[in-house]
């Protein structure tokens, strides 16, 4: 039978316990010090991997990696309709070939968009990229948006709603327009659109997101002995 007093089944002193949650405040706080100071280059970081990787599925495959390529295009497949003639397509004679030009790629005639998104390309056609022309411009805009914020973050005030609500106005007539077979939207449009929601959504939300983080800094400059 194992002695309940000896070494091994005696719990630490309490000096060592108030040690070990005082060195783990201690980590908590650095860390989210360190995210409230780096936010933003923890925000560019994120969404560059994410609008970079739809562009690396279409390498993969020219490469002859095709097993982790489909990876990329099923996980970005639930976050977008990956439709061929709204996306781009790289070691293609165009990076923007309408449907037409697909078909003519090897695309079958007439099928539906759920048939027509799962093309991705062929060796002579080239290959499309992971997310549409729209989300790349939205996403891609984000970053660039980002940089510049950073060059006027503390100067930089968020807009009304009133002016957001009007970057929104041309995404919102381009896609719903199409969408109720008004008429066809084209690449440029979307790209144009896209990047007008995305920048004037930076501007939005940025500066509230630094308010907050310099609100965590100076409450943690307060409660520093």
């Amino acid at each position: 039978m194992t002695d309940p007093t000896s070494p091994q089944n005696q719990s630490p002193p309490p000096a060592r316990q108030a040690d070990a949650i005082d060195a783990i405040g201690r980590g908590a706080d650095r860390l989210v010090n360190g995210i409230a100071r780096h936010w933003l280059l923890l925000f560019n970081l994120a969404v560059t991997v994410y609008v970079g990787l739809p562009f690396l599925a279409p390498v993969l495959m020219e490469a002859g990696a095709t097993a982790p390529a489909s990876v990329i295009y099923g996980m970005y497949s639930f976050a977008c309709h990956q439709l061929p003639d709204h996306s781009y397509f790289l070691f293609a004679d165009t990076p923007t070939p309408t449907l037409s030009t697909l078909e003519n790629w090897g695309m079958g005639p007439g099928l539906d968009l759920f048939q027509q998104r799962k093309f991705i390309g062929s060796e002579s056609a080239g290959y499309k990229v992971g997310l549409c022309q729209r989300d790349v411009a939205i996403y891609a805009s984000v970053v660039l948006a980002g940089l510049l914020f950073g060059l006027f973050r503390r100067r930089l005030k968020s807009p009304s709603l009133k002016v957001y609500a009007l970057f929104l106005i041309p995404i919102a007539v381009d896609g719903l327009s199409q969408m109720v077979g008004l008429r066809e939207s084209n690449w440029w449009l979307r790209t144009v659109t896209g990047a007008l929601f995305g920048m004037a959504s930076v501007w939005l939300a940025y500066p509230y997101i630094e308010e907050a983080m310099q609100d965590v800094l100076r409450g943690q400059s307060r409660n520093q002995p």
